[in-house]
C-alpha cells in the first residue's frame, strides 16, 4: 500500500511538471507563425519582428548552462514555480503589451521561466525514476517536448484567424495559473539542495558564449554568412565558449560538468542529437514556408497539415519509451530514421500538384520516426552517466538542443535562400513572360526541394552514427 501511495505521488509530480513544461515548450514556437500579423499590428520591420523568437532563444539558450547550480541550489517546488511564475507575469505583459518594446520584453521574461524547466523536469525524472523505467517516464515527458511545438502552428494560426494574437498569451497566462495553483498543492521537492558557491565568472562567459553562437547563428540566415556582425558574433562567442570549456574542466566545482562527454554512450547520443534537432527545427520552418509561399496556403491551413502527425506523435511517444526499457537505444533509433530517411526524400521534388494528402502521411511518417528517437535519445544519453551527474547531462543536453536548433536553421535558410534565388534566375531565362508571383513561387518550392536533399544526407549521417551504439546489455553494463 505504501508502495503504491508512493506510485501515486510520482504520477501526480510528474503531471504537473509535464503540463507546465509542455505550456513551455509551446510557448516557445506559438509566435512562429503570429510574426506576420505582429509586424503589422505593431508597425515595424521584419527584422525587427523577429526578436521576439531570436530574443527567446538567446534568453532561454544562456539560462541553460546554469541550471544545475540552480538545481542543487534550490529545491524542485521553489524552480518550478518561480520558473512558472515567469512565465505567466511575461504572458500578462505580452497579453497588454501597447508597444513593441513591452511585448518583446514580456516575452524575454517568458523565456527566462522556459530555460529552467526543462532541464528540471529531466532531472526530477533522474532523482525519482529507477534506470529500468526511465524510458516509459521519458515518453511522456515527449508529450511536452514533441507535441506541443508540432500543435502550436495549428492553434496559433486559428486563434489569429479567427480572433486577436493577444488571445494567445490571455491562454497562456490563464493556464499558467492553474499549473502555478496545481503545483502549490502538489509538488514535493525531490533532491537535497546544498550551500553552492555560484562561479560568476563562469556565468559571464557561458553568457557571452552561448548568448554570441546562437545571436550568430539566429541571424546568419536573414543577414547571411558574409555578414560581419553574423561572422564577429560567432568567432568571438566560440572563442568564449571554449576559454568557459577550458574553466569548467580545470574547477574542482565546475558550473557545467563537461566530464559527461568522456562517457562514449552520452557523447555519441549528444552527436545524434545535433542531427536529428536540426531536422526537427529545420522542417517546422521549411514546411510552412513552401505552404505559404510556395502554394498559398493560410498559417491555419499549413498548421492542419501538421496536426495529424502532432497527434500520431503523442500517442506513440509513450509507446516508445516502454520499447526502450523493453529493447534498448540501438534499435528504436534505427527504425526511427528508417521513417525519417525516406520521409525527407519525398519531399525533395516539391511542386504545385503536390497534393494536400501527400503532404499530411508524409509529415505523419516523419513524427513516427521522431517519436522512436526524440526521448530515447536523451534517455539514453543519461541513463549512462552516474546520478552524480545527471542534472549536469540534462544541462548539457539542453544547451546542445539550442544550440543546434539554431544552427539548423541558419543552415537551412541560408540553402532555402540561396537555392531559391538561383532557381528564379533559371525561371526568368527559361520562362522571361511568366509573372513575379509565379516565378517567386516556383522558386521557392524548388529552393524547399534542394534543402531537404541536405536533410536526407543529414539524416543518413545519422543512421550511421546509431550503428556504433552499443547493444541493450552492454548499455545496461556500461551505465553500472
Amino acid at each position: 500500500m505504501a508502495q503504491q501511495q508512493k506510485e501515486i505521488k510520482k504520477g501526480i509530480l510528474l503531471t504537473v511538471l509535464i503540463v507546465g513544461c509542455f505550456l513551455s515548450t509551446l510557448n516557445q514556437t506559438l509566435l512562429n507563425v503570429a510574426l506576420s500579423s505582429l509586424k503589422d499590428a505593431f508597425e515595424v520591420e521584419a527584422t525587427t519582428v523577429q526578436w521576439l523568437a531570436t530574443g527567446f532563444m538567446l534568453v532561454n539558450g544562456v539560462l541553460v548552462p546554469i541550471t544545475a547550480y540552480l538545481m542543487k541550489r534550490f529545491t524542485t517546488r521553489q524552480l518550478f514555480i518561480s520558473a512558472m511564475l515567469f512565465l505567466l507575469v511575461g504572458s500578462i505583459i505580452c497579453a497588454a503589451a501597447p508597444i513593441f518594446g513591452v511585448l518583446l520584453a514580456g516575452r524575454m521574461i517568458q523565456a527566462a521561466g522556459a530555460g529552467i524547466l526543462m532541464p528540471l523536469m529531466m532531472g526530477v525524472v533522474l532523482a525519482v525514476i529507477p534506470q529500468e523505467k526511465r524510458g516509459s517516464a521519458m515518453g511522456f515527458l515527449g508529450l511536452a517536448i514533441i507535441f506541443a511545438p508540432a500543435i502550436a502552428p495549428t492553434l496559433s494560426g486559428f486563434v489569429i484567424d479567427y480572433y486577436s494574437w493577444r488571445w494567445l498569451f490571455i491562454g497562456l497566462s490563464v493556464l499558467s495559473l492553474l499549473v502555478i495553483l496545481l503545483a502549490l498543492k502538489y509538488l514535493v521537492n525531490v533532491s537535497e539542495t546544498a550551500k553552492a558557491k555560484l562561479d560568476v565568472f563562469s556565468v559571464i562567459l557561458s553568457t557571452v558564449g552561448f548568448g554570441l553562437i546562437l545571436y550568430g547563428f539566429s541571424n546568419a540566415g536573414s543577414k547571411g554568412w558574409d555578414d560581419w556582425i553574423v561572422i564577429l558574433s560567432i568567432v568571438i562567442g566560440v572563442a568564449v565558449t571554449a576559454g568557459f570549456c577550458i574553466r569548467q574542466v580545470k574547477s574542482d566545482d565546475p558550473l557545467l560538468n563537461l566530464s559527461v562527454f568522456t562517457n562514449k554512450v552520452f557523447t555519441l547520443t549528444s552527436i545524434i542529437n545535433v542531427a536529428v534537432t536540426m531536422m526537427m527545427y529545420a522542417d517546422m520552418i521549411l514546411l510552412p514556408i513552401y505552404l505559404q509561399d510556395g502554394r498559398g496556403f493560410t498559417a491555419f491551413d499549413a498548421g492542419l497539415i501538421l496536426l495529424p502527425g502532432a497527434i500520431i506523435n503523442a500517442l506513440m511517444s509513450p509507446v516508445t519509451g516502454k520499447l526502450y526499457d523493453r529493447f534498448g537505444a540501438k534499435p528504436l533509433f534505427i527504425t526511427g530514421l528508417l521513417f525519417i530517411i525516406p520521409s525527407m526524400w519525398a519531399v525533395t521534388d516539391l511542386s504545385e500538384t503536390t497534393s494536400f494528402m501527400y503532404v499530411t502521411i508524409r509529415t505523419i511518417f516523419l513524427r513516427i520516426g521522431l517519436s522512436f528517437i526524440t526521448m530515447p535519445l536523451n534517455t539514453a544519453g543519461l541513463n549512462a552517466l552516474p546520478k552524480e551527474l545527471g542534472t549536469h547531462g540534462s544541462a548539457v543536453n539542453n544547451t546542445i538542443r539550442q544550440i543546434a536548433g539554431a544552427i539548423g536553421t541558419a543552415v537551412i535558410v541560408t540553402i532555402y535562400t540561396g537555392q531559391a534565388t538561383s532557381h528564379a534566375e533559371t525561371v526568368i531565362v527559361n520562362n522571361p513572360s511568366a509573372s513575379a508571383e509565379t516565378i517567386s513561387s516556383l522558386a521557392s518550392m524548388l529552393g524547399s526541394g534542394d534543402a531537404y536533399y541536405f536533410m536526407t544526407i543529414l539524416a543518413i549521417i545519422a543512421l550511421i552514427l546509431t550503428l556504433f551504439m552499443p547493444k541493450k546489455k552492454q548499455e545496461v553494463q556500461q551505465a553500472k
